[in-house]
């Protein structure tokens, strides 16, 4: 079992940063590849991207657009996700989530844990 959190949340004007942070307790996260995920209102859950378990390999979303990094820190337990040249329609709660299987995924329901989520709003 472990158990996530995300922190890094905020408001940002458009064209602004933001570092979203996951940190994991419970279980060593190097155990797991990760992922992040975002939601809009009305809208489906959609892929941001994934990470595997030692951070030598990255898989992005449509919505990344080369503006979002990915990236993990076993010692520290805690995956990033590095957001920049933010839109108002990256506006969503974002999730990160750990996946037992070692392989990228996009959909959702394959990961086996989730956080509660952080809210970014990007106004315009």
């Amino acid at each position: 079992q472990v158990q996530l959190v995300e922190s890094g949340g905020g408001l940002v004007q458009a064209g602004g940063s933001l570092r979203l942070s996951c940190a994991a307790s419970g279980r060593t996260l190097s155990q797991y590849a990760m992922g992040w995920f975002r939601q809009a209102p009305g809208k489906e859950r959609e892929f941001v991207g994934w990470i595997n378990w030692s951070g030598g390999n990255r898989v992005y979303g449509d919505s990344d657009e080369g503006r979002f990094t990915i990236s993990r820190d076993n010692a520290k337990n805690t995956v990033y996700l590095q957001m920049n040249s933010l839109k108002p329609e990256d506006t969503a709660v974002y999730y990160c989530a750990a996946r037992r299987v070692f392989g990228p995924s996009e959909v959702w329901s394959e990961y086996d844990y989730w956080g509660q989520g952080t809210q970014v709003t990007v106004s315009s």
